[in-house]
């Protein structure tokens, strides 16, 4: 979502960098560009003001201009500047400290992916919190949307309301509520209808439903995608309901972004979760840091770290590195790293967690990042016979060719394929070979073919 934005900024500081010393000109060049470059990002003219003007008064202080390293003292500004627009370091969490059952009133347009957020949250409180949740629908509006989160709250493996037809959204609300109570629920999510747009009929509902269930959060479901319209949107609800915590969907998307930088300035509530996928576990907390740390290239490794924890099986990827040092890992053990690969996410959005990775990612293409190469090779080794996955070496021209016209591809992709698989098993045996000290006394040399030449370097060996 925010690569346009995190180039431009990338492109600003290294031109601080070669300048050495800055003056005040220098700096004042510098805001111009962050200004054009947030604008364009689609974020609202009184959070780029405010931001700029933050940013120049802490950027042509002394101890910036007589830095030694001047564009990388601007990149600090802009980043802790980029936190306080995000609404600081920190996630919030939900607010659940209230008299069960909890009320969460979920709000927002039709389209920005409200049902589908209900029964994400519903799915994160009861495995990650351990909550009892209960589904509701208020929405009478639009047709099959009650029917929609019973199947939501199905697939999550939490009860919802049973459909009465006929009721009015107070009334349903006010069911839900006492059959939180009765049946012992620690959260009630309560799912309001939307409009196409805002309207006071809209408004309206949403007063009385909140009047009625006095809930504990009132979340705003947002789409991303919208841009400004989500800001707008935002300041809407904000001043006709009140909103305490924002949810944006969609930020896997190819936005620009602005629309998470301008939300807590509009609505003085933070953004609490963000939506990347359909699928329902595809729900994180927001965090302004490691936001910022990816707009301005610095990654953000703890979420990638959170994410293998979250979504890797530690029990196999510790067989299979055990396999890897033992000199036995075969295609089999291959084709499972790529499924746990896969349920990382994509490896473009990996890349952006790791420092610096936006300008290899301009270098290589979006073409050479997608997951196409890996789903092909999984498609190969799926058309082989098991004693050719545990024994790559008997795979001839006629096994090739067989196998090609099994998997939709080429023998020239399998030739790829065997020989980026005889090249990581080469390499696992000499590191088996050497052991750990050995490794550490003749460093990376020591895993390169003899007479092979690292990037203009001498051979090794």
């Amino acid at each position: 979502m925010f690569e346009a934005l995190s180039g431009k900024l990338s492109g600003v500081f290294d031109g601080l960098a070669k300048r050495g010393a800055l003056s005040e000109a220098d700096v004042a060049e510098a805001m111009r560009e962050v200004r054009l470059a947030m604008l364009d990002a689609d974020v609202a003219l009184p959070v780029v003001k405010d931001f700029v003007t933050k940013v120049r008064e802490r950027a042509v202080g002394h101890e910036v201009l007589d830095s030694i390293s001047p564009g990388q003292a601007v990149a600090k500004i802009v980043n802790d500047a980029l936190i306080d627009a995000l609404g600081g370091a920190g996630a919030v969490p939900l607010n659940l400290n209230a008299v069960p059952p909890v009320p969460i009133l979920m709000v927002g347009l039709q389209g920005s992916g409200k049902t589908t957020t209900s029964g994400k949250i519903a799915l994160r409180l009861a495995t990650r919190e351990r909550r009892k949740v209960l589904l509701a629908s208020l929405d009478t509006q639009r047709p099959a949307a009650q029917l929609q989160l019973q199947q939501l709250a199905e697939r999550a493996g939490v009860p919802s309301l049973p459909i009465v037809p006929g009721q009015t959204p107070v009334e349903i609300a006010r069911r839900a509520m006492e059959t939180g109570r009765r049946e012992g629920f620690d959260v009630v999510i309560l799912d309001t209808a939307g409009r196409l747009s805002i309207d006071e009929a809209l408004m309206a509902e949403v007063r009385e439903i909140r009047a009625e269930t006095s809930p504990a959060e009132t979340l705003l479901v947002v789409d991303a995608m919208t841009g400004q319209d989500a800001v707008n949107t935002a300041r809407a609800f904000n001043e006709a309901v009140g909103v305490t915590g924002v949810v944006m969907t969609r930020m896997d998307g190819d936005a620009r972004g602005g629309a998470a930088l301008s939300m807590r300035a509009v609505t003085g509530a933070p953004i609490k979760l963000t939506g990347s996928g359909e699928k329902l576990d595809a729900l994180e907390e927001f965090h302004p840091e490691r936001v910022a740390g990816r707009i301005l290239g610095l990654g953000d490794i703890a979420g990638l770290v959170e994410k293998a924890a979250d979504t890797l099986d530690h029990e196999e990827s510790e067989k299979i590195a055990l396999k890897m040092m033992q000199g036995k890992f075969d295609l089999d053990d291959y084709a499972a790293q790529i499924r746990q690969i896969a349920k990382m996410g994509s490896l473009s959005g990996i890349l952006d967690m790791l420092p610096g990775m936006g300008k290899v990612k301009q270098a290589l293409g979006d073409k050479d990042l997608d997951t196409s190469v890996l789903k092909r090779h999984q498609a190969i080794i799926s058309s082989m016979t098991r004693a050719e996955r545990k024994t790559p070496a008997i795979i001839k021209a006629s096994r090739k060719k067989r196998i090609a016209a099994g998997s939709g591809t080429t023998v020239q992709d399998i030739n790829r394929l065997l020989k980026q698989f005889d090249d990581m098993s080469t390499m696992m045996k000499r590191i088996n070979k050497l052991g750990m000290k050995g490794l550490m006394r003749q460093g990376m040399s020591a895993l390169m073919p003899k007479g092979a030449k690292p990037p203009g370097g001498r051979p090794f060996g």
